[in-house]
């Protein structure tokens, strides 16, 4: 299996960082490859402007999914985006090592999404039996595998179904539905370690133990079974779900899971 870390943390001591050594160790030792896009050490451009698209001409108004597409398609994009995308096309699986900031990615994993995620990669992409682009897509990533290794402050609790914080399912909906299971990434249950900051030594051992096991069991772990939108449950061109469908009780972003 070729496995692509994205890291995301400053500290090169820190839990995430540990972690993935954790996680690129364990799989090197079973025989994968492994390549690391260590976003902070890369010093990483996290935001998206025109200078990401070469061939736009000076004059022209800047509208980036045009930009992003056409550049895409002419093999215009910079030379750090192209580097990345060639590594997600490589990959059968992309492990994503992060902490969640402010309910969310750290902004230099966000600016990787946004640069490296283009038209004619993860949306616009012109099927061969298709003369219009569609937004969703299912020919570069489609049947790769995505997971989420990630730390939190806070208590578990606070994450559950009657926590202050909402449940960790809800948190990590936009990221796992929005971000990796739209352009076609099988999405696998994550790794979520609360209580990070506090975590002493043989808590980490017991957390070792658990991704190792991850690791080993990745290419045969089940993906999070979210609807296809193409499988007949949503109506078009409203893309919203079919009366009748759902689990009894759900409601909102558990209606799009299996």
């Amino acid at each position: 299996m070729k496995v692509l870390l994205v890291l995301s943390h400053p500290e090169p001591r820190s839990l995430i960082c540990s972690l993935h050594k954790l996680i690129r160790d364990e799989l090197e030792q079973q025989g994968h490859e492994t390549q690391t896009s260590d976003l902070y050490r890369m010093k990483w451009k996290s935001h998206v402007d025109r200078d990401d698209f070469t061939d736009l001409a000076t004059d022209a108004r800047l509208k980036i999914t045009t930009a992003s597409s056409s550049s895409y398609a002419s093999d215009s994009l910079t030379e750090d985006v192209k580097t990345e995308q060639t590594k997600i096309l490589w990959a059968d699986t992309v492990i994503f090592v992060f902490p969640i900031w402010w309910f969310g990615f750290p902004a230099i994993l966000k600016g990787w999404i946004d640069r490296v995620f283009t038209g004619g990669l993860a949306y616009n992409i012109r099927q061969p039996d298709q003369k219009q682009q569609t937004s969703r897509g299912r020919r570069c990533l489609e049947g790769k595998r995505a997971m989420l290794v990630t730390t939190l402050g806070g208590q578990e609790s606070a994450y559950s179904a009657r926590g202050y914080q909402g449940p960790i399912d809800d948190i990590l909906f936009p990221i796992h539905h929005g971000v990796l299971h739209y352009p076609g990434f099988q999405v696998l249950r994550p790794i979520v370690v609360f209580q990070a900051d506090s975590l002493d030594e043989a808590g980490f051992d017991l957390l070792a133990t658990e991704v190792r096991e991850r690791m080993q069991n990745l290419g045969s772990t089940a993906p999070i079974p979210y609807r296809a939108y193409k499988g007949g449950d949503y109506l078009t061109p409203d893309m919203t779900l079919r009366d009748g469908l759902g689990r009894e009780g759900a409601v909102g972003f558990a209606l799009h899971v299996e």
